[in-house]
């Protein structure tokens, strides 16, 4: 029973921190069309900028303005890059992406080191939540948890029920009607980038604390958040929020699994083929933890190509 809750409730949480990260590369694609390679990078600037301002501001200080400043940076990107391949399709855009990831990693090794920084959670925050099964569970991971329903409930209300969100999707899906009306769409498709890019170094400045900040933070996340975007639907923020809860719970549960596919097979009476193939069928489930997220995205391809909530063409 132990086993259950704890992996529920951690899954629980991972999944939210990967809506944090993927809310932002969700809007960005979902309004803009924009496929950012670099969008784990901005998570990695926010982790390192909060990381430096909390030294001479305090944590929550340190979190709004890091949050602004890789807004300020998305801002930047998308006005003298993006902006001027755009015209050139989705290729362009990845490879500009793709190097713009390669350089924010080289920088942060300049600066910072090739080696994780002492990002701490502030001791004021540092406490146990409540004990279950004898054991303390964070209060940190919760306020990451509350921070990510937060930001899903704020961007939902914005882009449906407010002028600012009927604004950007207008100049989306009819930009010569919006510009007609007096509405400056590349500074509506600049502001998107931006809040994009602001979400992520949020969820960077607020997970960076926990977990460790280091140059290959970018790397170690940024491909489970796109297996998040393909699973969700490309563009759906409620897609989103699903396919991170399901993949964070399936994570967190395959780890703690110690049997292996022969194991299941044996329910069939087939345990004998299953040993004589061997192969991946031995191995322990905990072992194959980390790809069974990749696996899963596979079979969403192939039996719902568009994603569990993604649109059809």
């Amino acid at each position: 029973m132990e086993y259950y809750v704890v992996s529920l409730l951690n899954g629980t949480i991972y999944g939210l921190l990967l809506f944090m990260v993927s809310a932002g590369l969700t809007l960005i694609f979902g309004m803009m069309g924009v496929l950012n390679f670099a969008h784990a990078s901005f998570y990695m600037v926010g982790a390192y900028l909060a990381y430096t301002l909390q030294k001479l501001l305090g944590f929550w200080p340190a979190l709004v303005l890091s949050t602004l400043l890789v807004g300020v940076i998305g801002a930047l990107v998308e006005r003298y890059f993006l902006r001027r391949v755009h015209k050139f399709g989705h290729a362009h855009e990845l490879l500009l992406t793709f190097g713009i990831s390669f350089i924010i990693a080289e920088l942060i090794k300049l600066i910072y080191g090739n080696f994780p920084v002492d990002y701490r959670i502030p001791k004021s925050l540092d406490f146990s939540a409540f004990t279950i099964f004898g054991a303390s569970y964070p209060a940190y991971r919760l306020l990451m948890g509350s921070i990510a329903l937060a930001m899903f409930a704020l961007i939902y209300l914005l882009l449906t029920r407010t002028r600012v969100g009927i604004v950007v999707r207008s100049a989306i899906y009819k930009p010569k009607m919006a510009e007609a009306l007096g509405h400056n769409v590349p500074m509506v498709f600049m502001g998107v980038f931006s809040a994009g890019a602001a979400l992520a170094g949020l969820a960077g400045a607020v997970a960076g604390a926990f977990y460790t900040t280091n140059p290959n933070m970018a790397l170690e996340l940024g491909i489970m958040v796109f297996v998040v975007v393909v699973v969700g639907g490309l563009g759906s923020l409620e897609g989103a929020m699903l396919a991170s809860l399901l993949i964070g719970l399936i994570t967190s549960y395959s780890v703690g699994i110690d049997r292996s596919l022969a194991d299941l097979c044996a329910l069939f009476g087939a345990r004998a083929w299953a040993e004589g193939v061997g192969g991946l069928m031995t191995l322990k489930i905990s072992s194959l933890a980390a790809t069974i997220p990749f696996a899963f995205m596979l079979i969403i391809l192939l039996v719902r190509p568009s994603g569990l909530l993604g649109e059809k063409e």
